[in-house]
């Protein structure tokens, strides 16, 4: 939509393909309904927050910055805010007013929405010269591929744009789920599924290498399969060549206690109970559901008297709160990640226009591309800068 409607700004006749019966699918369901629009902050942020091929995007963020993305839509009357961490969203908390805001957008600059599917392109001596649909030939001077990724398949995003790619000679790299859930062997994780843990510190070690790829505070939750919530997510992004057990998450439940501290809390708590048994005693430290597993794991009887539990027994307590382990089994299915790790490969795409390299008129922006950052509005921002600049581009260079 933010390719269409720059392409007819700058004069083009513009016409948008949409398989959908609607467009704007996917952004319809981006933030749980809600769509964060983007993040309200600096280019040097934003290219910190893009995980693969983030020097690709300097020429699109230079042209289309978060700061107009949030002006782009406040101009049209769409209300934003902004929220934890500089995400933006609207202010209705309605991702369909966002669509809408782009769909007026496109109707205000004269696009023609056509609703049929694309088959395939139509090159000729190096120049693309149209796209082929299921009964027809459309021709045209420029065509943009902006089919989205792999994720959420309900949504369009069935990976057309790929096969286009590769009919027109580019190179598609292997496509791997990215801001997804992560599967976990351990048997007792399942136990505490449905618990939200907030505050907390997520760490991951990569097995093979001993080091550390990610760490960092805020929200996670337990599932029936593993692990989910705003800090896994963004884990997954640095969990690349997935096997199982390779990957290791560590969660400090209380990462503002220092060891000591935390021995100190827990001997206070014993205190306070000291004839009861150590699974009724640590209500006020750790969230109900949580109590028997980290006991379980300390290999302490839960039926132990809080006045007999040795120094060792909360020393092993208190390693099972601040480093529980969970062993990494695989990525949930890439239905189920936000965006697609990999794709087009960006060393046949002039960053400063988004055209094919190989083939004349063809450009190429937004998910499709081997583009991909954190949560927080930074992938929405991917697509509307490179949509922008692939559609003025494709519009101001007619050959």
């Amino acid at each position: 939509m933010m390719a269409a409607g720059a392409a007819a700004e700058n004069g083009a006749d513009t016409i948008l393909i949409e398989k959908n019966q609607k467009v704007g699918r996917k952004l319809a369901i981006t933030g749980k309904g809600r769509c964060n629009i983007t993040n309200f902050c600096d280019n040097e942020t934003f290219i910190a927050h893009v995980t693969s091929n983030p020097r690709f995007l300097y020429s699109a963020i230079n042209r289309f910055t978060c700061y107009d993305t949030v002006a782009f839509f406040e101009e049209r009357g769409l209300a934003t805010k902004v929220e934890r961490g500089n995400r933006v969203f609207p202010v209705s908390d309605k991702a369909l007013d966002v669509v809408d805001t782009l769909y007026d957008y496109l109707h205000e600059r004269g696009v023609r929405i056509l609703q049929r599917e694309a088959k395939g392109l139509l090159i000729e001596n190096g120049s693309v010269k149209g796209i082929r649909l299921q009964d027809q030939v459309l021709y045209a001077d420029k065509v943009i591929i902006t089919c989205g990724g792999m994720s959420y398949r309900a949504t369009g995003s069935t990976g057309d744009g790929y096969t286009f790619a590769k009919a027109a000679g580019h190179t598609v790299t292997p496509l791997l789920p990215s801001l997804v859930p992560l599967v976990a062997e351990d048997k007792d994780i399942p136990e505490l599924q449905g618990l939200s843990l907030k505050n907390v510190r997520l760490s991951v070690t990569d097995n093979q290498t001993g080091k550390e790829v990610y760490s960092d505070m805020g929200e996670m939750l337990f599932t029936h399969f593993g692990l989910s919530g705003p800090l896994v997510l963004s884990a997954s992004a640095h969990m690349r060549n997935m096997s199982p057990g390779r990957y290791t998450a560590y969660i400090d439940m209380k990462p503002a206690l220092d060891d000591d501290t935390l021995d100190k809390r827990i001997l206070r708590d014993f205190s306070e109970f000291a004839n009861k048994d150590i699974i009724n005693s640590l209500g006020k430290l750790l969230p109900k559901k949580l109590i028997p597993v980290i006991i379980e794991r300390s290999g302490i009887a839960p039926h132990t008297k809080c006045n007999i539990t040795t120094a060792v027994q909360r020393q092993s307590l208190s390693e099972q709160i601040k480093r529980f382990c969970v062993k990494i089994h695989a990525f949930r299915p890439i239905n189920e990640a936000i965006v697609t790790h990999g794709g087009v490969d960006v060393k046949d795409i002039d960053p400063r226009t988004m055209e094919s390299k190989l083939v004349k008129g063809l450009y190429f922006a937004g998910e499709v591309l081997d583009l991909d950052a954190y949560t927080g509005g930074f992938n929405l921002q991917i697509a509307y800068c490179t949509g922008r600049l692939a559609g003025e581009s494709a519009a101001t260079d007619i050959y």
